[in-house]
């Protein structure tokens, strides 16, 4: 198992990092990918015998949601809520099945939000001054904090952080993932010559670790919520692309409106 989790985490990185390079469209284009697959993994894990989330209809408004990063249009993006919202309840009603319409209308805007509207954060934080490095010390800082907190956990972890979402996270473990975190964000930004000092590339680092454990237990409780153990089988093991994405989808937008803020508004920078 360890073997397959180093060989797919590395094949992983390659292509991602192939992709973060070469920018748009390729990058636009990956996250698409990504974005209908986990979408894909998301309703097929919250559907049940009672819930039927509309999946082809919110697959689609996920890849909308990418591709929206590019819109040069304000109002593309309230269009969107607008319409995520209104069709799939109008679906409901000329639906056969009447049951649980309101829970089935909140499952599939929910998988359009979590992921589509989460994900399109990584691509419109591509396009800013620098994206490329910034995307590069962002994914590289929730992928080794992931790593290192398993690493750490796994070895010396002895408190249990939240037992009622995730057993096997440690108080050990999420203190070595923001070590880690806090640790290759030092490196990476004086490598990338971003545009921050020591003390704080220290604090992006720090958000950048507390919001991939955070993404990382949200995911934890919709399973647990869903009784399952792996939302997919695709990448041998770690899963399926939402177990992998499970961190990112928090941190991107955070990430893209803390880099906002330090290329607009001075703050952190000054």
């Amino acid at each position: 198992m360890v073997i397959k989790r180093i060989i797919t985490g590395v094949s992983v990185a390659v292509f991602v990092g192939l992709f973060v390079w070469f920018g748009d469209p390729w990058f636009t284009i990956a996250a698409c990918m990504v974005s209908v697959i986990a979408t894909f993994e998301f309703y097929r894990m919250v559907k049940t015998e009672h819930t039927q989330p509309l999946m082809y209809l919110g697959l689609v408004f996920s890849v909308l949601f990418i591709l929206n990063a590019h819109s040069p249009y304000s109002f593309t993006c309230p269009l969107l809520f607008v319409l995520i919202t209104v069709i799939p309840l109008l679906w409901m009603l000329f639906r056969r099945s009447k049951e649980n319409a309101f829970a089935d209308w909140g499952w599939t805007v929910a998988g359009i939000l979590y992921i589509g509207w989460m994900l399109s954060f990584y691509v419109l934080t591509r396009s800013l001054e620098d994206g490329k490095w910034w995307v590069f010390l962002i994914i590289a800082c929730t992928a080794l904090s992931d790593v290192f907190a398993y690493a750490v956990g796994s070895t010396v972890g002895k408190h249990s952080l939240a037992s009622s979402i995730s057993p096997g996270k440690t108080w050990e473990g999420s203190a070595g993932g923001l070590a880690a975190s806090i640790l290759f964000a030092l490196i990476l930004g004086v490598w990338f010559q971003l545009p921050l000092n020591l003390w704080q590339l220290t604090i992006v680092g720090l958000i950048i670790g507390i919001f991939s454990l955070l993404g990382d237990l949200v995911e934890s409780l919709l399973k647990r919520n869903m009784h399952t153990k792996d939302a997919g089988q695709l990448l041998p093991g770690h899963g399926g692309i939402l177990d992998r994405i499970d961190s990112h989808l928090l941190i991107a937008p955070v990430a893209y409106y803390l880099i906002f803020l330090v290329n607009n508004q001075g703050w952190l920078s000054s």
